[in-house]
């Protein structure tokens, strides 16, 4: 029997099929939609009990996210609103896109000072032009997102190195408290300065400090300090169950603004300390943002920052989730579910969102089973912007700035740089690197002289390889480095194992050492490279190759290679390396010895050996 099937999810035109091809290919095209798609299969086999323990989680995370997504809007230069904004469109995206159960999408610290640093040379904050630039940078930000899923760079997580994300994440948290220092002590500074300028123009007018406002600010911040530990005894002696009190052990956010508001409520202090003020409630109109082709060009070296640091941030902490349960999020698909996300908070007069580390660790320890709770987080951000926003009218800025910075202590890594200086001294170099640019030349440069280190402190350890001596060990077939080991030498035979692959950087270095080996080593008759740590062997390097075996030939010396891996053997077969060179490629060092040994064993080992 044959069917004609209109073209639909991957079927074609007027196309004879079989029955059976059929629902095959039919299988295929709804595999296809639920990867793109990783809702629905979960809802379609979505449980009661999954929806309680979704339904607590989103009822929690709610809680904790209303005052971060106001303390958060304030640190982009946004109405408190925006930061709300950002966690309604965004959320419900990427519940429906992403791969990860646990991640909560929204206000991010990290970002929302990028956008005020991409910003602030265009438009004054809290303007309209700067909420509408925004918007502009958060679309760009999600279509390069989609161009990265596009181009297949996934694995773009891999391209800045730990430290230089450990040096940025470091150096933006210090600029964040920096940045609260005026709103928790009521003391205006000039911010367009250096950090350290901030901080000595702060320290010279602390005689202006506000005592009202720092009185609740110290206030909210050591309650914030301690809050954790404090509610969860409160619910211990309460009687409630751990699974329960931990999650709302993170809620100290909400009763700190709560507090807030009722002590400026109760004790009429508005006039004495800065508020919040009115928030527009509703929910957002959904509208395209516009702008020149100038602007979205200017703002395109910030956007494609702000999409780097949004998508590792966001896959490092849905990865880590995720391992926690023996499971994985597809990298791809998460830069679908983002670029979709803030592309729907750029359509929601938004910001740029990512993955929230404090939010989704809530949501994790709240039992969160899948999506379905930041669907019910978001309907929790509705409701508020619908009918609660007059109540976050007199909550002070202050209070605002504690949640800010006690969330950003929690990203500050000092035990990377103790490690590293310790044992991977280089890594340290980068990451300090990397945080001082961040600090005294901005986000940008910082990354880019972070990556700039990362890449120098690699060439320089791969153009000085490791070039071993090795013998045979014992009677075995098993050969290793003279230094280290009793081995079997031959006077005849130089046997030395190079441990990198040989390229441009490298390549003269790994000439000089064999060539004077060689030539100084009387009695010599063969040099074996043993070739079982080289991945990869570029044109210079095979130039190198050539050079050095006509050299050694010339001294009456033959240059063997041996332990060659099937790809490289392959890339040397094509240029004819094996046919140019004085000697020969051999399977295995074993081989190589027994056909090329003719004298017996002498006890040398070379001086620089290692």
């Amino acid at each position: 029997m044959h069917l004609r099937i209109q073209r639909w999810g991957g079927l074609s035109v007027n196309e004879p099929v079989e029955p059976m091809r059929l629902a095959t290919r039919v299988a295929l095209a709804a595999r296809k939609w639920q990867l793109l798609l990783p809702l629905a299969p979960t809802l379609q086999h979505y449980q009661k009990t999954d929806f309680s323990h979704d339904l607590t989680a989103g009822i929690v995370v709610g809680m904790v996210t209303v005052p971060q997504a106001v303390a958060y809007a304030y640190l982009a230069g946004l109405p408190p609103q925006a930061g709300l904004y950002a966690c309604l469109l965004p959320m419900l995206i990427y519940a429906c896109f992403g791969s990860s159960k646990h991640l909560v999408v929204g206000p991010v610290a990290v970002a929302a000072l990028l956008v005020a640093s991409a910003i602030a040379e265009h438009a004054p904050r809290f303007d309209g032009a700067y909420l509408m630039i925004s918007s502009v940078l958060c679309l760009e930000v999600g279509c390069l997102l989609l161009i990265l899923r596009i181009l297949n760079m996934g694995g773009l997580v891999n391209l800045l190195s730990h430290p230089v994300i450990t040096g940025f994440v470091n150096a933006a948290a210090l600029l964040i408290i920096i940045s609260q220092l005026p709103a928790i002590t009521g003391v205006a500074i000039d911010q367009g300065g250096s950090p350290l300028a901030q901080v000595f123009d702060w320290l010279r007018h602390l005689g202006e400090l506000q005592p009202t406002t720092l009185a609740i600010g110290a206030v909210a911040l050591g309650f914030l300090l301690i809050a954790k530990p404090l509610i969860e005894q409160i619910l211990r002696l309460a009687g409630m169950a751990n699974s329960t009190g931990h999650p709302l052990a993170r809620t100290g956010p909400l009763w700190a603004a709560l507090a807030g508001i009722a002590v400026v409520s109760g004790l009429d202090l508005g006039a004495q300390t800065a508020t919040v003020g009115a928030i527009v409630g509703g929910l957002p109109q959904l509208a395209w943002p516009t702008a020149d082709l100038a602007l979205w060009l200017a703002l395109l070296p910030s956007a494609a920052v702000i999409s780097v640091i949004t998508y590792i941030e966001s896959y490092s902490i849905g990865a880590t989730l995720a391992a926690r349960e023996r499971d994985q999020i597809r990298p791809n698909q998460e830069l679908i579910a983002l670029g979709a996300a803030n592309i729907g908070a750029a359509l929601s007069a938004a910001y740029p969102v990512a993955g929230s580390f404090s939010r989704s660790g809530v949501n994790y320890a709240a039992g969160a089973r899948t999506p379905v709770s930041s669907i019910v987080c978001a309907v929790i951000i509705a409701l508020t912007l619908g009918f609660f926003t007059d109540a976050f009218t007199n909550l002070p800025k202050a209070v605002l700035a504690a949640i800010v910075m006690v969330s950003v202590l929690s990203l500050i890594d000092l035990d990377s740089s103790r490690q590293n200086w310790q044992v991977y001294r280089q890594d340290c170099w980068t990451e300090w690197g990397t945080a001082l640019g961040v600090l005294f030349f901005g986000v940008e440069v910082g990354l880019l002289l972070g990556i700039a280190l990362s890449i120098a402190f690699f060439l320089r350890a791969s153009s000085k390889p490791v070039i071993t001596q090795i013998g045979r060990l014992g009677d075995s077939q098993q050969f290793r480095s003279a230094k280290r080991y009793n081995v079997e030498l031959h006077q005849q035979v130089l046997a030395l194992r190079i441990d990198e692959n040989i390229f441009f950087a490298n390549s003269t270095q790994i000439e000089e050492r064999v060539l004077g080996r060689a030539l100084r080593r009387h009695g010599t008759l063969d040099v074996l490279l043993a070739c079982g740590a080289v991945n990869r062997i570029d044109s210079t390097g095979h130039a190198m190759l050539l050079r050095m075996s006509h050299t050694l030939a010339e001294a009456g010396i033959r240059l063997s290679l041996s332990e060659v891996k099937g790809p490289l053997m392959q890339e040397l077969n094509l240029a004819r390396l094996a046919d140019k060179i004085s000697g020969k490629v051999y399977f295995s060092n074993d081989e190589a010895m027994r056909e090329l040994t003719a004298k017996p064993p002498e006890d040398e080992v070379s001086d620089d050996a290692t």
